[in-house]
């Protein structure tokens, strides 16, 4: 379960960026990661009013799973460039039926700064002012290898879950019934590396 926006303290608030594999290596070259539109989820006021109950840990949970569901998204945007530049595989089958992007969610929690808050796009959503360094990042989550079939799947329906299609959101919650894996930030190259 994720650390609560509370364990970052000195003023920090902790948010949970969504990745995919692609990003996440670029993050262990570069040392550093700026979100997607600089958009990231985090424990908000906004986020606890709308539930009656439930502490920091559980909140934070789902700011989690609001990452994995944008991860999703950015999962979306990567199979779509590649079916472009013709990266696909020529012979899909059922289980993995592109060869491109790796079809697992990953999230980056870290501390930061500078986070603006966003609930007129939903309530957990924030807006970062600056890339996360390295030195930021709390953990990292990322799906295991026997989640990307159902990762796969939630990919190419979580449009239409969004727009409340009831299959899609079956298909999407297959996906979610895979926690995501912990790992320290410096497991990530080695974790990268086994990929």
């Amino acid at each position: 379960m994720p650390a609560s926006s509370k364990a970052a303290g000195n003023g920090k608030l902790r948010v949970y960026v969504p990745a995919t594999i692609a990003m996440l290596r670029a993050l262990v070259a570069d040392r550093e990661i700026r979100a997607v539109n600089d958009t990231a989820f985090a424990v908000t006021p906004a986020l606890r009013e709308s539930y009656a109950s439930g502490d920091d840990e559980e909140l934070a949970e789902v700011a989690m799973i609001e990452a994995g569901r944008a991860a999703l998204r950015l999962l979306a945007q990567e199979r779509e460039a590649a079916l472009l530049s013709g990266e696909s595989s020529d012979t899909p089958d059922d289980d993995t039926p592109y060869s491109s992007p790796v079809y697992r969610r990953a999230v980056i929690a870290a501390d930061v700064t500078g986070a603006t808050l966003r609930s007129d796009l939903d309530d957990a959503v924030v807006r970062l002012d600056a890339p996360i360094t390295y030195s930021q990042i709390a953990s990292v989550h990322v799906d295991l290898a026997e989640a990307e079939p159902a990762v796969a799947k939630a990919v190419d329906v979580i449009d239409a879950a969004d727009l409340g299609n009831e299959d899609a959101e079956f298909v999407l919650g297959d996906a979610e019934d895979h926690q995501l894996a912990w790992y320290g930030a410096q497991e990530l190259p080695f974790l990268l590396e086994l990929l």
